[in-house]
């Protein structure tokens, strides 16, 4: 009768020290990497920017989001009417550049620039989806959504096809992945699509 009662509480010893062990086991399970959830404000536009006695004079007039900040680009490749419209917040950066239409040959000359500078992240892109459009104020335009982790997501051009040339490319100066970033792609791209829509030209 001992026997069996010291065999019965071994196996009580040995059966918690067992439940102990997948205890600490499920305690040291590797979780998947999980990314800070980010709260957006409500889409909020206007042109006061424009206003501006720095901005005034700009062939071109768009509504820019309120919690964004747009500042002329002053790097060395710039040229008169180039800017940036960046979020601090997020580390995004809209560049922009403008270009005058001379003539015929400069709007296709102009739009093969702008095709090559998109399809040169083939390098690093998954996909390159391409499309053709015409905004609220009449004008063409042509969108490209690039996928994969490069460091332009989408970009855009509006032409009038004979004086004015508008082209708009959003960057991310870090080496994060897309897939993290892609909340933040998704809410700016919303504001570079009524930045497109409410482009319009001051002649």
């Amino acid at each position: 009768m001992k026997t069996l009662f010291y065999l019965s509480i071994l196996n009580c010893i040995i059966f918690s020290f067992t439940n102990c062990g997948n205890q600490e086991e499920e305690a040291y399970l590797p979780k998947p990497r999980g990314f800070h959830r980010l709260e957006f404000p409500q889409h909020l536009y206007n042109t006061d920017k424009f206003a501006t006695k720095e901005f005034k004079d700009y062939p071109y007039i768009f509504e820019v989001a309120q919690n964004a900040e747009i500042i002329p680009d002053e790097s060395f490749m710039s040229e008169p009417y180039w800017v940036e419209v960046r979020y601090p917040q997020y580390n995004a950066i809209v560049d922009i550049s403008y270009k005058e239409l001379p003539n015929f040959n400069s709007l296709v000359g102009y739009i093969n620039t702008s095709n090559t500078l998109t399809f040169k992240h083939n390098v690093k892109a998954t996909a390159i989806d391409e499309y053709a459009a015409r905004t609220k104020n009449g004008y063409s335009a042509v969108m490209y959504e690039i996928e994969g982790d490069v460091p332009s997501q989408f970009q855009f051009f509006v032409t009038d096809s004979t004086k004015h040339f508008f082209r708009a490319a959003l960057y991310f100066p870090t080496s994060s992945q897309n897939d993290s970033l892609a909340p933040i792609i998704e809410f700016v791209k919303e504001d570079m699509l009524h930045m497109m829509n409410s482009l319009d030209w001051r002649d």
